[in-house]
């Protein structure tokens, strides 16, 4: 379990963390996420917009029939996954938009 880590046990995700700052600095800022639990993964997450998803999928070289889709909150939310392997540690990407209600035609 994670009680006996040490935060040199977090070296992979925190290395590839700063690759990716160097390599991608101007792209969009993510939410960063490294956990013990997962010690060699590092988590992007992107609130509100999924372009900024899409731009660090293609900036990993993640395929887009690799992304996975799905919907949460009572099918409010859009949800996109996608992971790469990059510099030693497992990139995990996340973004997550509302899902807007289709426009009424013809009135109702």
């Amino acid at each position: 379990m994670s009680e006996n880590l040490t935060l040199d046990s977090l070296t992979a995700a925190l290395r590839v963390l700063r690759v990716l700052s160097v390599d991608f600095g101007h792209l969009p800022a993510p939410d960063v996420h490294v956990s013990t639990i997962d010690p060699e993964q590092l988590e992007l997450a992107f609130h509100g917009d999924l372009s900024g998803f899409e731009m660090w999928r293609e900036a990993l070289g993640i395929a887009p029939d690799a992304v996975t889709y799905r919907e949460q909150n009572d099918g409010r939310t859009r949800v996109l996954r996608a992971s790469a392997d990059y510099a030693g540690a497992v990139v995990r990407l996340t973004g997550y938009a509302a899902i807007t209600a289709p426009a009424l035609v013809g009135g109702a």
